[in-house]
């Protein structure tokens, strides 16, 4: 709002999510001597009076007030009203016994949904430790902290799915076989092999046992465990992805609270502990930081010219082939290794000789080595690369994690390529041979935690710390938290659980004991050996891209579950013993069902089903979509309402003070 000679002109921040306003280049001169008629939201009820299509009347107003269906909250008038709106509707309404039980059972049914949320959010782990990483660290290392707690929880419930429908019954009703003698190794534990074939861990554990019903046998459960915990997967990734998506959709990423609001309205009056005051104050400074530095790249942004411009977008072309050629690079690398670990000789190692193991440890571990690799050096070159494109933070941190991701899946993707194209055929259980792989690369992921925290970063920090003086060690200095690579691995490793688990159904647990082990061991490399980080970006879409990353992973893993099963002759091994496809397990079942029952079972695997579920679909997506404009038109009207609330009380604290002058003035 701008103060004129003859008048007030309004002007309103459009966001990025808005298509046009009613109320954005409006200007208004004011002759009358009303104080309400001079009121903006007053003259912008005017201009809209003129449209027929949005004219509210006063019967339609009359009609909305006493509608029972809408709620006295929902309401847009003052507290008063809504007590004669209230009188009024006992007046004229009439609630029976049964509504009235109806509405009370609702309203407790609320409550105890809130309630119950409440103490779901209490017994959540970390909950204090997540609380101080945010006040020093701020959200953005929170939030992959949360990701790792999420993960965590997700294996977890995979453990019980798993337990309690396969691991339970087979444990129970397994025949007793003949106790043959195995040597231990302690190489076995790494590579998953020797005494962990006879174990629960690997796929051919699960024979079909003495629990041989029609409809109730291992092969069944197995099938209905997996099939469940991937369709369970889909449904969490995809909601989870959506909700989030929307939230940033509704929010806008320039709609946040002003900087005075954060000064004089951000902090709790209610803390009385010193040290969660200092958590506090932490958080509100890295908040305005972030604001700062966002403002900062958007004068830079708009000082550019057209000749800046075009060197700019000649130079991110340059940096992007650059950037091919070393993901090419780093895949043929990659290949080779992969090439040359399955098919060198392979000589028996000498147990007695540590050296003799560790040899062999390195050739089975080459390849997962040679990822590791590639995956920590390049994230850092993209990081310095996308320091010379000019982006805004935001934006850069994302291209950055995007060409990250790429890396990550990519390479993973050429190890499962490479395996189910040449498998090592001197194994009996091709699945198992396959479950060992991804056995090997989440056990070497568990070392690698252990191995970098306390041989890497930890004796720099004390080398930095205890020689200061140093030149060297001044410019190697503490590391930063680079929350890019981690929350990749994070999605690594749970793409390798997911792909990995038909074929190694404990592989969830060993998941879960390396994310418990990995929260304290990051907690640990944060607050002892890292420096906090000198840019601040927001955090708005950092969570939804971690969760279409995993997205990404949980395809990937089903494409890879589906080749396996079309390549794997299923009764070599495991709980499908002696059947031509898994799928063949449930004939029997279907068989001893009613007719009814088999009809419906038939025609729900036929193609006229498939086509009235996509019809289905499409006319759910339509209306979504439909809903999806008419909340976006309701979103930009709120938005337009509280621009000229705001301008209401800007003009009416004007005309306040203007008259207090007055009077100030006369004898």
């Amino acid at each position: 709002m701008m103060d004129e000679e003859h008048g007030i002109t309004f002007q309103r921040l459009v966001s990025d999510e808005s298509e046009s306003s009613v109320f954005s280049d409006d200007s208004y001169e004011y002759y009358h001597t009303e104080i309400f008629g001079l009121l903006p939201s007053s003259q912008a009820r005017l201009g809209q009076q003129q449209k027929p299509d949005i004219q509210i009347t006063d019967v339609q107003n009359e009609r909305l007030l006493m509608d029972i269906s809408v709620p006295l909250k929902a309401l847009p008038v003052c507290m008063q009203e809504k007590r004669d709106v209230r009188k009024k509707r006992k007046g004229r309404h009439k609630i029976g016994y049964w509504e009235s039980w109806r509405r009370s059972q609702l309203i407790a049914w609320r409550r105890l949904k809130e309630h119950f949320s409440s103490a779901l959010t209490i017994l959540l782990p970390w909950r204090q430790t997540l609380r101080m990483i945010k006040g020093q660290f701020g959200v953005r290392i929170k939030a992959y902290f949360e990701f790792l707690r999420y993960l965590l929880g997700l294996n977890l419930l995979y453990c019980i799915i798993i337990s309690g429908s396969v691991l339970t019954p087979t444990l129970m009703f397994r025949h007793k076989r003949e106790n043959v003698k195995v040597s231990f190794n302690v190489k076995d534990i790494f590579i998953g092999s020797g005494f962990l074939n006879t174990t629960p861990v690997f796929h051919s554990f699960y024979t079909s046992g003495s629990l041989n019903f029609d409809c109730l046998n291992t092969p069944i459960l197995f099938l209905l465990c997996m099939a469940s915990i991937f369709l369970f997967s889909i449904v969490v990734m995809v909601r989870r992805t959506v909700v989030g998506y929307k939230q940033v959709w509704l929010t806008g990423n320039r709609l946040g609270s002003t900087a005075s609001f954060k000064v004089f309205c951000g902090w709790d009056f209610c803390i009385q502990n010193e040290d969660a005051a200092k958590l506090k104050h932490m958080f509100i400074d890295n908040d305005l930081k972030m604001d700062l530095e966002e403002q900062k790249s958007l004068e830079k942004l708009k000082e550019r010219n057209f000749r800046a411009w075009v060197l700019v977008i000649f130079l991110r072309i340059v940096l992007n082939i650059l950037v091919l050629v070393l993901l090419a690079s780093s895949f043929a690398l990659i290949y080779y290794s992969i090439d040359f670990s399955q098919n060198r000789k392979t000589d028996p190692p000498e147990f007695n000789n540590w050296l003799s193991v560790l040899k062999s440890l390195s050739f089975e571990y080459l390849p997962p080595i040679t990822m590791m690799t590639v995956n920590c050096l390049l994230p850092h070159i993209f990081n310095k690369i996308s320091e010379f494109e000019h982006y805004l933070p935001a934006t850069q941190l994302n291209v950055t994690l995007i060409r990250s991701i790429f890396l990550k899946l990519a390479s993973l993707g050429i190890y499962l390529f490479f395996l189910i194209r040449a498998p090592k055929h001197q194994d009996k259980c091709k699945e198992n041979a396959f479950g060992k792989e991804m056995y090997k690369l989440i056990m070497f992921n568990f070392l690698e935690g252990f191995v970098s925290t306390f041989c890497l970063t930890f004796p720099r920090t004390l080398l930095v710390e205890r020689f200061p003086s140093s030149s060297l060690l001044k410019k190697l200095n503490k590391p930063e938290f680079d929350i890019t690579s981690n929350v990749l691995d994070l999605v690594n490793s749970q793409t390798v659980t997911w792909v990995g688990m038909f074929y190694c159904p404990l592989l969830p647990a060993l998941s879960a004991v390396r994310l418990l082990l990995l929260f304290y061991l990051k907690k640990f490399t944060l607050t002892r050996c890292c420096l906090r980080t000198k840019r601040m970006f927001r955090t708005t879409s950092l969570s939804v891209l971690f969760h279409f990353t995993l997205c990404l992973g949980l395809i990937m893993s089903l494409v890879t579950l589906g080749v396996n099963i079309y390549r794997f002759n299923p009764g070599d091994c495991g709980p499908f013993e002696g059947n031509n496809t898994i799928f063949n397990v449930t004939d029997v079942c279907i068989k001893t069902l009613p007719g009814p029952v088999q009809s419906t079972i038939r025609y729900v695997s036929s193609e006229a089903f498939a086509y009235a579920l996509i019809l289905a679909e499409v006319v759910i997506l339509t209306s979504y979509m439909s809903r999806a404009r008419a909340n976006h038109k309701a979103i930009e009207g709120l938005k337009d309402m509280l621009v000229m609330c705001s301008s209401d009380k800007r003009f009416l604290v004007k005309e306040h003070t203007t008259i207090q002058r007055q009077k100030q003035r006369k004898p």
